[in-house]
């Protein structure tokens, strides 16, 4: 019988893992519910003793616009007091996204067969988020589902916006990188070899700019297959790192680090942080369970750590202050939101604030970082530019002086 491993969270919110056998994976996550526990991750154990799954490192999630019309339309029908059911088996119908459509579909089934909604949701994690499957548990917890249908389509319309402006300002950039790319391409296959052929038939002595750029253009032409072939291994290698746990740890935590991009990708986190906390502590969810929550909600492995060494020292005793300072992750002023929020006893309504400033600061730094991304751009383009006159150019004009020398 198959062994499969688990990590999954108790009542408390404590990250419970362990081993059990089942014949399936459904028959996995069912008995590990049974124990108490939420499950996070079910994963088969292999011969060798770790579990990998690779076809989730390209699975597919659902699209947060989808997942917002869903949320919404749910909250109205909740709202209206129509049986949850019903309200799950009419959207299932008439949602146009087929993965949201195969998870309802199964929820349904799952629900029919005495799951809770929570724990039929948290089988598609790809659909549901832990912080949609949690904040819905909450809601079932406390009578008010719909509140929390509410409060959860606001935060995934606000994600969709920070995304929207990251992406615009990143769009210029993209289009020029792109065509600089094509270009060299073009160069490479048909510009480059009519020059070679020209220099070949003067028998013209090359400089050693001129020599790489024909060097450079032969390889290409000559061995493009293999070049493709390399970018395509390279490409699958990255994504296959990227999708360990070490891979993707250095990987956000580098990205955090990119000149640029880097201080702007971590205020968009922190603003999704501070949003995502708040809520979870205005639906009624303890502080150290929030924390731990939201840690997974961030979708950054090195701000996770920092934010599960919070959850840690506020377990051991120390204040919200404390360790969001030993944490070194906000701005004095958010962390002086932050103190008031503890001695007011309004810290869901700080964090909120929190996270309007960081938006604030990631719309500025979005709107300055195409007048900062310019000048690399232009030294990029020149650089090209004084290669091609030194490569091509200059032997050209070496040839014509030759000529009316004689």
């Amino acid at each position: 019988m198959p062994l499969f491993k688990y990590i999954g969270r108790d009542n408390q919110g404590n990250t419970v893992k362990g081993e059990l056998e089942a014949i399936s994976k459904d028959l996995a996550v069912d008995l590990v519910m049974r124990k108490g526990v939420l499950p996070i991750e079910v994963k088969e154990k292999i011969a060798g003793g770790q579990a990998i799954d690779l076809s989730s490192i390209f699975a597919s999630h659902i699209k947060l616009p989808d997942l917002i019309v869903f949320t919404r339309q749910i909250y109205s029908l909740t709202k209206a007091g129509i049986p949850i059911l019903r309200a799950l088996n009419g959207l299932a119908d008439s949602t146009h996204s087929k993965l949201l459509s195969d998870a309802l579909y199964d929820v349904l089934e799952r629900m029919h067969n005495g799951y809770s909604l929570s724990a039929a949701m948290s089988s598609h994690p790809r659909v549901f988020s832990q912080l949609y499957v949690s904040l819905i548990q909450v809601g079932e917890n406390t009578g008010q589902l719909d509140r929390i249908f509410l409060q959860l389509s606001e935060y995934l319309e606000l994600e969709v916006e920070t995304r929207k402006r990251v992406k615009s300002a990143m769009r210029y950039p993209s289009f020029v990188l792109m065509a600089l790319a094509v270009a060299m391409v073009i160069l490479n296959i048909y510009v480059i070899p009519t020059f070679a052929n020209m220099f070949a038939k003067f028998h013209a002595e090359l400089p050693w700019t001129t020599q790489v750029l024909l060097a450079t253009s032969s390889f290409f032409v000559n061995y493009w297959s293999y070049i493709l072939a390399a970018l395509i291994v390279t490409f699958v290698s990255i994504k296959i790192w990227l999708g360990s746990e070490k891979g993707a740890y250095w990987w956000d935590k580098w990205k955090l680090r990119i000149p640029i991009i880097g201080s702007v990708i971590e205020r968009s986190l922190l603003a999704r942080f501070s949003r995502s906390f708040a809520m979870m502590l205005s639906a009624g969810v303890p502080l150290n369970n929030a924390l731990y929550l939201v840690a997974y909600a961030v979708d950054n492995n090195f701000l996770q750590e920092k934010m599960l060494a919070m959850r840690a020292g506020i377990e051991s005793g120390e204040t919200l202050l404390k360790t969001a300072t030993s944490a070194a992750l906000f701005t004095p002023l958010v962390l002086q939101m932050i103190a008031v929020g503890e001695e007011t006893g309004q810290v869901d309504e700080l964090l909120n604030e929190s996270a309007d400033f960081y938006e604030r600061e990631v719309d500025y730094e979005l709107k300055n970082m195409t007048a900062k991304i310019e000048p690399i751009l232009i030294s990029i383009v020149a650089g090209m530019v004084l290669i091609l006159a030194l490569g091509i150019f200059t032997p050209m004009w070496d040839m014509m002086g030759a000529m009316k020398g004689r």
